[in-house]
């Protein structure tokens, strides 16, 4: 079931019509973000470097 579903959320699929998926934005940019953090970033040194 999609939250687009018109018989199941009608004032939201109206709202996604107007203004675009929100939250469907939402996550895919926090999922770049995440992404190139880890391109960034090497999150597994800095438990290493606090373990000492």
């Amino acid at each position: 079931m999609s939250f687009t579903d018109s018989t199941e959320a009608p004032i939201y699929a109206g709202l996604v019509e107007e203004q675009g998926d929100v939250p469907a934005e939402v996550r895919r940019v926090a999922e770049e973000v995440l992404r190139e953090a880890d391109r960034a970033i090497d999150f597994g040194t800095v438990g290493a470097a606090s373990a000492r």
